[in-house]
């Protein structure tokens, strides 16, 4: 094919990977890491708080949320394993770089970026339980105000 092929039929050399790309994903996974690290810790706390407060006065309406923690906990230590695992693929790219492996380094890379989405995919997932499990609070909270108004 001469210099008259159109754009798409072209090969383009593919770029090389440098160490930007990895370099620049470790402070993001870093952040992610520290946030999941926060909820995870939030969420535990919010668990003993309610796991005490049943055990002083069963009410369906905590295990219901006992419930809710438990699998949003899940969600948050699965997104803890992706983030870490997409960590270990960044390091595992700067690492094939360093011995100038060009091929590993753009799987490596790549199997992070993914790990880092699924992270965030589930995240979002916990996000939307979170709100979620709030708002059922805010109903049993908003009907509790309205039997007691017509008392």
């Amino acid at each position: 094919m001469g210099d008259n092929a159109p754009n798409w039929t072209r090969r383009k050399k593919m770029e090389l990977l440098n160490y930007n790309a990895p370099g620049l994903l470790f402070p993001a996974i870093s952040l992610l890491m520290l946030a999941y690290t926060n909820r995870f810790l939030g969420l535990t706390s919010a668990s003993r708080s309610l796991v005490s407060q049943y055990r002083a006065k069963p009410d369906i309406r905590l295990l219901r949320q006992v419930e809710s923690l438990r699998e949003r906990l899940s969600l948050v230590r699965y997104t803890q394993v992706m983030g870490v695992t997409s960590l270990l693929f960044c390091t595992g790219s700067l690492f094939a770089l360093f011995l100038n492996n060009q091929p590993t380094a753009r799987v490596a890379f790549a199997g992070a970026l993914i790990f880092m989405m699924t992270s965030l995919v589930v995240s979002l997932r916990e996000i939307y339980l979170s709100v979620r499990a709030i708002n059922i609070e805010f109903d049993s909270l908003l009907r509790d105000a309205q039997t007691d108004d017509h008392h």
